[in-house]
């Protein structure tokens, strides 16, 4: 497997080739850190706001491994069946509850295939889910009604992600089940890092459009009001939509309508709605942008008037 050759020498070497299969932009830090966790044989749990890169970063060390990758995406209506398998009723109605009945979820053939269960949003499975992987992790082997017990072979490892609590539709994953994961918390990137990630995913060589389209969505994340700020993924949107526009202030605003909506989520004590709230970010970002700022204009204007050369001073607002 890949990680066995993996050495305290080599493991910068892993980061690099990963960032570049996937295109990655920063995160050596995490990506070093998530390999020395799975080298170590440890699972591993990702941890930050929407649209971090937590997904993107928990698949390409899967498929570092070389391992088969098993995916489940979380949602409170997923069962305990769907994560370790079932029985196919007409299968039943043929052969009975035999071996041959039984579909195998996620859960089952990671770790009878020796692969990579990846949990995307472990924290909106229900509680019952979550208990079905206990065992897994801790004993290395579950045990299926009728089918008998399955083990885990060499290999099986679990990544997941999960959004910070406070985010609607999550909760608290168990005391026992934390302590069975290795916490690798990611946070927004720098604004260098950010403004790479809209040029490479849009083709956007448009620097000062860029820029204030960063500067946008950043400042989404300390306005007062906004209670979950704007990830990179509403930055993107933006400059592809800035492609069919201008680049005066009233075309980042429609842009801002039209990706921010449904990316950021206002505080429930705030006063206005979500397009006032736009207006603002809009008028702060764009207007403390030197390269939006309007031309500077002279105090006073000397004017000659009617060729005598008396001046005649003008006061422009």
């Amino acid at each position: 497997m890949r990680e066995a050759s993996l050495t305290q020498d080599t493991l910068y070497e892993a980061v690099r080739e990963i960032k570049s299969r996937h295109s990655i932009v920063g995160r050596d830090e995490e990506l070093a850190e998530a390999l020395m966790c799975v080298s170590a044989g440890r699972h591993i749990l990702i941890e930050g706001p929407v649209g971090v890169g937590k997904t993107v970063l928990a698949s390409s060390i899967a498929e570092y491994l070389g391992r088969p990758i098993f995916r489940v995406d979380g949602d409170e209506r997923y069962t305990e069946q769907k994560l370790t398998g079932w029985f196919d009723p007409p299968a039943v109605m043929q052969r009975g509850y035999t071996h041959e009945s039984f579909i195998s979820g996620p859960l089952s053939n990671a770790m009878t295939q020796g692969g990579i269960l990846f949990i995307n949003e472990l924290n909106r499975l229900n509680e019952g889910v979550q208990n079905v992987l206990l065992p897994a992790m801790d004993e290395g082997k579950i045990e299926i009604p009728r089918i008998g017990t399955i083990y885990a072979k060499e290999g099986f490892l679990i990544i997941s992600t999960q959004n910070p609590r406070e985010f609607i539709a999550t909760s608290s994953i168990s005391e026992a089940l934390s302590d069975r994961f290795e916490l690798l918390p990611l946070s927004y990137q720098s604004e260098a890092e950010e403004r790479e990630i809209v040029e490479r995913r849009t083709g956007t060589r448009d620097r000062k459009v860029v820029e204030t389209i960063v500067a946008i969505i950043r400042e989404t994340r300390v306005h007062p009001s906004v209670r979950r700020g704007a990830s990179i993924r509403a930055a993107t949107s933006m400059a592809a939509i800035m492609n069919y526009l201008g680049t005066d202030v009233e075309d980042y605003r429609k842009a801002a309508y039209l990706a921010l909506p449904t990316r950021i989520e206002l505080r429930e004590d705030s006063k206005k709605n979500v397009y006032e709230i736009i207006d603002e970010i809009i008028d702060k970002a764009v207007f403390s942008s030197a390269s939006l700022k309007p031309e500077a204009k002279p105090q006073d204007a000397v004017e000659d008037t009617k060729g005598t050369g008396e001046e005649k001073k003008t006061i422009r607002k």
